[in-house]
């Protein structure tokens, strides 16, 4: 048996981590302000340039309970070099592509890689660094860099576009991996890697296929509605799989979601409020970088520009995260920071046709950025809260999965209803108006999430234990002998 090498430094390897992190997230964001070009580059249809986007995170939230069960059954440090490894290959691939069927492979890929590393880098994240402050102020730069690689992908998306065009964005990303790659297999410590329990295969398939028939069906209902054969079908799929895949789970010895998951600390809660904030963030990168290009007429360059100040509040943000939690507690936290980003939302649901970006944007980003930095950093917090060490990588695929397949939720959801509302008011108002309708349907909604869930998570936060995971307190229950950490 292997122990932990304690020899390198947890600074280094906290850095590599969280450059793992910063990719992945990067990789979501950075097609955006790109689409257009990459449809002439490819030749893709309507309907393809969605996939561009859908393909990767389909592949992504799909498959993140899988990658985060393999990272505590095979090892943590191998599941991630791996997932860096097949990451930064396909990012390649992509950029290298001329045709569209190659280019969406290549990001299906990409998910693939990502639901590998993001599990696998949060569980070390967490074998790193016990609860306490030292945990508090790896998670706060944890959520900097979450938020800030989602920033920084419209930004660099729009740099690179203008400059050399967009093959270039897919190969920055696999430049940032195959780096983050070296620098984790220099500095992340080599844990013991031995393990009693078995794969469940069996769940595994049915929650994954369950997971893609409900992003399927979601982004589908984007561009050809709600009513229609494959959108409805493919949700009936998705109930027909998670009704048996909890019917599997009570059974399976060694079940993909175990109930004891959910017995510790405030794991549930955190999930579900995680879903909530993940249906207003993805949405977010969505509309704002439209509304500057198609209201606004701002380059891709200055589109990406305008979002350093919702980057840099967000780092701000996930760096005082810790110090709120420890100073008022984690109820108070994740309320106030739900609010404060529900006012930026309501704030950016006033935007007018013929505004500007100091007057309707810069204040709005900085109140979203501060909020939905300090939920995030503490909501990650409370969704490994009390885990167990031999389930810290299906707890961190678990969170990433509510995120994700709540962002796809809420994207579907608010596309339609912005659509709807563009539809209704351009029977009667200009071009501008009828779009300016839609995005502020788009921002109102968010905003009432937001607050909904402030309140609900003034209700669900103070059941279980009294501590979070960004407070001083025991370490949870140590993993049985030959377990991985």
């Amino acid at each position: 048996m292997r122990t932990t090498d304690t020899t390198r430094s947890p600074g280094a390897a906290l850095a590599a981590l969280a450059g793992a992190q910063f990719t992945v997230m990067l990789a979501t964001s950075i097609v955006n302000v790109a689409l257009p070009q990459i449809r002439s580059g490819v030749g893709l249809s309507d309907g393809g340039t969605a996939w561009v986007v859908n393909a990767y995170g389909l592949a992504f939230g799909a498959l993140l309970l899988a990658g985060g069960r393999a990272a505590d059954l095979l090892g943590r440090r191998r599941v991630l070099l791996a997932g860096l490894a097949v990451f930064g290959t396909s990012s390649l691939v992509a950029g290298l592509a001329t045709t569209s069927g190659v280019l969406i492979a290549a990001r299906a890929a990409q998910g693939l890689g990502a639901a590998a590393v993001a599990p696998a880098a949060l569980a070390l994240v967490m074998d790193l660094f016990p609860p306490g402050p030292g945990r508090g102020k790896a998670l706060g730069i944890w959520g900097a860099v979450s938020g800030a690689g989602g920033a920084a992908g419209v930004l660099l998306g729009g740099v690179l576009t203008q400059a050399w065009g967009w093959s270039w964005i897919f190969y920055a990303v696999a430049v940032g991996a195959f780096l983050v790659l070296a620098a984790a297999a220099a500095s992340v410590p080599r844990a013991q890697v031995a393990d009693s329990g078995r794969f469940d295969l069996l769940g595994t398939a049915t929650v994954t296929l369950a997971l893609t028939a409900l992003v399927w069906g979601l982004t589908t209902a984007r561009r050809s509605g709600w009513t229609g054969g494959t959108v409805l079908g493919s949700f009936a799929l998705a109930a027909v799989l998670l009704a048996g895949f909890a019917l599997i789970e009570r059974r399976h010895p060694n079940a993909l979601l175990p109930p004891r998951l959910f017995r510790t600390g405030r794991v549930t809660a955190g999930n579900v409020l995680m879903a909530l904030l993940g249906s207003v963030w993805i949405a977010l990168f969505f509309f704002l970088p439209l509304y500057q290009q198609q209201v606004l007429g701002s380059s891709p360059l200055v589109t990406g520009l305008g979002q350093l100040p919702l980057a840099a509040a967000n780092m701000l943000g996930s760096t005082l995260a810790p110090r709120v939690s420890r100073r008022v507690g984690a109820t108070a936290t994740v309320t106030g920071a739900l609010l404060t980003e529900a006012a930026g939302l309501l704030w950016l649901a006033q935007i007018g046709a013929h505004g500007s970006y100091l007057a309707d944007i810069l204040g709005p980003s900085v109140l979203i950025g501060l909020g939905l930095s300090v939920a995030f950093v503490q909501l990650t917090a409370l969704s490994v809260e009390g885990v167990a060490k031999q389930d810290a990588g299906l707890a961190g695929g678990l969170v990433n999965t509510t995120r994700q397949v709540g962002g796809a939720i809420g994207l579907a959801v608010l596309a339609t209803l912005a659509g709807s509302a563009t539809s209704h008011a351009a029977a009667h108002q200009a071009h501008l108006e009828a779009l300016m309708a839609g995005y502020r349907t788009a921002f109102g909604i968010s905003a009432a999430v937001l607050t909904a869930a402030a309140l609900l998570a003034a209700l669900l936060t103070r059941r279980g234990t009294a501590r979070t995971a960004t407070a001083p307190a025991h370490d949870p229950a140590p993993a049985p002998a030959g377990r991985s950490h």
